[in-house]
């Protein structure tokens, strides 16, 4: 058996092989991934690889898996714990990959399907869309600001009429027209892309089981729904609830030592798009569910202070009580009175 390791860049990968006694058997550079595909399927007998998880990991895990006893995507975050070394260079990469491989110590990660990291792609994509349609709303609103313009209250300047009425306007220079016009086509056109990227997540989460058991939860949304089921993916992957609130950066940063046990911000690991819309779902579920306000409320113990640690402590609950309805396949139930 040969372990490979690689240490995958845009422009070149570094292999490393080591035998079944851990020695080094060959090294290469390649630039191309047929080469290294080719390189590979030469070893004279079977091989396991490893490779740290980036942008593509999903390509190179369904291609090698085709031709390898075993794949293994390492999690780049917890490989920085396990590499701490000031002589860092790809080939010595590749080998500790390998070295982790052959002693069986690889802190892997979930690879979804090709489907499922589109649906994440395509979602994370959908809230990028949001944020650069808000910045050309605040760049219209800090322009009529800036000219002592004030806009109306109906209809609403995001509305057609509002934008019409936003499009008539009449500036003394040209300047701020342009800037004006172009922002208002920027607003215009960023919206067609969103209304086209929720129809296609709509179409495809339509028959999820897991978004219509989500939704069951009030104030949760398709969208918010939809992005914590692509997310987990499988919920049995999973040990228990914790692990899904670390999953997504829920849980407190900590540093403990003797009997000294600071708790920090939160760690903001994993997907930043699902724990915005979390929060999100929280202002919503609070004002709909009498058991989310009645947790949030116990968490804020009645302190103004304390309202965005309920918030974000809040959203840690939602997520684990969603992994649990996937993972059961249950509906919400609400266990505080109304």
């Amino acid at each position: 058996m040969f372990y490979v390791g690689l240490d995958i860049h845009a422009k070149q990968i570094t292999i490393c092989v080591l035998d079944d006694q851990g020695q080094v058997y060959r090294r290469c550079q390649v630039r191309q991934i047929d080469r290294m595909m080719d390189f590979l399927e030469r070893l004279p007998g079977p091989w396991r690889v490893c490779y740290e998880a980036s942008t593509g990991y999903g390509m190179y895990f369904e291609m090698l898996s085709k031709v390898a006893d075993q794949v293994a995507v390492a999690h780049p975050g917890l490989l920085r714990l396990i590499f701490r070394s000031k002589k860092k260079n790809d080939r010595r990469d590749a080998k500790k990959l390998a070295k982790l491989l052959y002693i069986g110590e690889v802190p892997t990660v979930h690879v979804p399907s090709a489907d499922v990291r589109a649906w994440r792609e395509l979602i994370t994509f959908r809230r990028k869309l949001i944020e650069k349609r808000t910045r050309a709303k605040n760049g219209l609103r800090g322009l009529l600001r800036s000219l002592g313009i004030q806009a109306p209250h109906k209809p609403g300047l995001w509305t057609k009429r509002g934008l019409a009425w936003l499009k008539q306007l009449a500036f003394g220079n040209f300047m701020h027209a342009l800037k004006r016009d172009l922002l208002v086509e920027e607003i215009v056109s960023l919206s067609d892309q969103l209304r086209r990227v929720e129809k296609e997540l709509g179409r495809y989460s339509a028959d999820s089981v897991a978004v219509q058991i989500l939704r069951s939860i009030p104030g949760v949304g398709p969208r918010t729904a939809e992005a914590v089921a692509a997310f987990i993916d499988d919920p049995h992957r999973f040990a228990d609830s914790k692990r899904v609130g670390a999953y997504f950066g829920l849980v407190p940063s900590q540093d403990q030592s003797g009997s000294t046990n600071r708790l920090g911000h939160i760690t903001r690991e994993g997907s930043a798009t699902v724990r915005q819309m979390l929060t999100e779902a929280v202002w919503q579920a609070v004002r709909r569910s009498a058991t989310v306000r009645a947790y949030l409320e116990r968490v804020q113990r009645g302190d103004p202070d304390r309202r965005k640690i309920a918030i974000v402590a809040t959203a840690h609950y939602l997520v684990r009580v969603m992994w649990s309805m996937m993972k059961h396949g249950t509906l919400w139930q609400e266990s505080v009175a109304a």
